[in-house]
This record gives structure tokens, sequence and C-alpha cells, in this order.
């Protein structure tokens, strides 16, 4: 069985704002490109529509259930099978039967059965584990594994429902998924950066929506670091600077030791060479140092404007 995240801070703990986890939902976005394949990801360029994860209290609960999870499986591509979905009382919000098929067995918390609206949520978080189970691909601990699911589950156009279950007033707060709901801003934004999608027009949390404005706000700094073109002027006076030391240092450290700066420079026995991440999928990219170039990631094949 894998068990997805807790159903948050619905029982009166604080939600965990910001951006915690960067380091590891930016790994897990270079994972998923590596394993899927730019072409692989492109075909999830469309998200789920929000019908499809509509459930209203006259539904039938059971196959209600159903209906949205097959809709899921189709979403992300999965082998067509029944989807059986269970109800108890449980620890967490929800859980998968990680098998081989051709079922998917799936028991959500009780407590979904008078929350219908966030069914889809926790059910695309569970069906993302059968998806990244049939890939292989799985990031050591549990932790990083679950940032890997929530990540995912968001990059391929489902985790949009994850992001809209978190709401919060004077008297209490929910929120599902391991990311933070700035981070799954973060990712729902890269993925819009790449497909030209708007998904804060689906949130029905207020809450959802001021979080993707930060974590879209947060990826937009990713297109904006040096020595992309598009980098703010502080940005480039300080690449400029360690431009300058690096190539006066030819056999010094690789870069400057602060980890927040985004580059990295090497000497070799054609010259000087900077590093940094692609800002779509992270893969670091190498490019001489030579002024105006374009530089191509090998990985997702982002063209990117470059001042060197």
């Amino acid at each position: 069985m894998s068990d997805a995240s807790d159903v948050g801070s619905g029982g009166g703990g604080p939600v965990v704002h910001g951006f915690p986890h960067l380091d590891a939902v930016r790994s897990a976005i270079t994972a998923l490109y590596r394993r899927v394949s730019p072409d692989g990801v492109r075909a999830y360029a469309t998200s789920l529509a929000p019908v499809d994860a509509a459930f209203s209290d006259v539904d039938d609960l059971h196959l209600g259930a159903q209906r949205v999870a097959g809709a899921l499986v189709r979403h992300l591509r999965l082998p067509q099978a029944r989807v059986v979905v269970g109800f108890r009382r449980m620890e967490h919000a929800a859980s998968v039967e990680l098998t081989a098929g051709p079922e998917y067995f799936i028991e959500l918390n009780d407590r979904f059965r008078t929350h219908r609206r966030d069914i889809g949520a926790a059910l695309a978080h569970e069906i993302t584990h059968v998806l990244l189970h049939r890939l292989g691909l799985e990031l050591p601990g549990t932790r990083d594994n679950e940032i890997l699911t929530d990540t995912v589950t968001a990059y391929l156009g489902a985790g949009w429902l994850l992001l809209d279950a978190f709401r919060q007033d004077a008297l209490s707060s929910q929120k599902l998924g391991y990311l933070t709901p700035e981070e799954f801003g973060y990712v729902l934004a890269k993925r819009a950066f790449v497909f030209g999608e708007d998904p804060s027009v689906w949130f029905t949390s207020p809450q959802a929506y001021t979080a993707y404005t930060k974590g879209r706000a947060e990826a937009l700094r990713d297109l904006q670091r040096p020595p992309l073109t598009a980098a703010g002027r502080a940005g480039r006076r300080r690449y400029a600077r360690d431009r300058r030391h690096a190539g006066d240092h030819p056999g010094s450290a690789t870069g400057p030791p602060d980890p927040s700066v985004p580059y990295a420079f090497e000497s070799g026995a054609d010259g000087l060479r900077v590093s940094f991440a692609c800002p779509t999928c992270h893969q670091r990219v190498r490019v001489p140092v030579r002024g105006r170039t374009r530089a191509r990631c090998g990985l997702c094949r982002t063209v990117m404007e470059c001042d060197t």
C-alpha cells in the first residue's frame, strides 16, 4: 500500500507556507523529464477539465468516486482498468494498492463521504502513485517520494485539484499533499509556462489563488536569473563581477561559494564556461563564456537566450 499525505491541518495544526521543499521539487521535475522524455511530457499538454472532477452532494458516493477516478486514469494515460474506491477510517487522506493490475484499489478517508468536492484531489495523488510505480520512477525516502508524487501530479495537469483543496478561515484549515500551497503554485506555474495554460481560472478557493500567485512569482524568478538575458540589473552586475573573478583566477574553484548563486564557472582547455540550471527542467546546462548566445537544454530541449 502507498499512503498519501495526511489531510493536512484539518485537525487544527498550522499549514506550512513558503518554499521549504523547492530543491526537492526541482529535482522531481528533472527526474520526470528524464524518465518520460520531453515528448512524453507534452502528451499531457491539456489539464484535467474541472467537469471531470466535479462531484456534487446528489451524486452516488461510490459511483461518483469511480467516475472521477476513471477520468484521472484516462488523463494520466494509464491502461484502462476498473478503479475500486472504498472509504474507511484512517490517519491519512487516502491510500492505493500498488499492484500490476488489472484493477486499481484505492481507499479514501471516511471524511470524504461529506467532503466530496475534494475527492478528485485525493484520487489525483493516489493515481499518480500508480503511474510512477508503473514507470519505475521513485526517489529515495518517503518524504522525497511523496514530493515527487505531488510534483508530477501538478506538472502533468491534475495537481491543480490538490491546490484548490487548500482552504482556510478563522476557525479551520485544510490542505492535501506534502507540498506547501505556494510550492503547488510554483509547479503549476512552471507547467503553465510550458503549455500556455492559466490554471487560476479553475480555482474555487481564494486561498489557492493567492498561493498560486506567490508560486508563479517564484517560478518567474527562474526565468530571470543570469546568464539568461531576462536577468535583472542587480543579477547582471553580480554575474559580471563573478565572471571577472573566474577569468582572473582560472585555476580556482568553479564558482562562488554562495549556494544562492544560480551559476558556476569552469575553466577548461577551450576557455571559460558557465553552468546553470535550465529554467524549465532544471537540468544543468554548460555553455562557453562568449557574450550573447543561445543555449539548448539537452534534456527538455528548451532554447534559452543568454548573455554569458
